[in-house]
């Protein structure tokens, strides 16, 4: 599937421990050990999807929208790849910035 996403667009993804030492929560891919980033065309299809993610005890979750390519540039920095779920968490598209 090739999704259109624009560099403007918003896209939401989950932010772990909004406002205080926040960061944009990351996965990794145990079939192939690629850490990503789960990202979301809607907001209710990350909250739904965010449901059943792994999450390390003690911290706070927030779903949170970020424009795309400022998204890019975090995935860059923090050699993440971009997956774009659905929200059972099936890939819809892998995005390598």
């Amino acid at each position: 599937m090739n999704m259109a996403i624009y560099k403007e667009e918003w896209v939401f993804v989950v932010i772990q421990n909004p406002g205080v030492n926040e960061h944009i929560a990351g996965m990794q891919d145990q079939e192939t050990n690629v850490d990503f980033i789960p990202t979301f065309k809607k907001k209710e299809e990350a909250a739904e999807c965010f449901i059943n993610m792994p999450r390390e005890a003690g911290n706070k979750y927030e779903v949170q929208a970020i424009i795309f390519e400022d998204l890019k540039a975090y995935a860059v920095e923090n050699n993440f790849i971009i997956f774009f779920l659905d929200k059972q968490g099936k890939i819809l598209e892998r995005v390598k910035p």
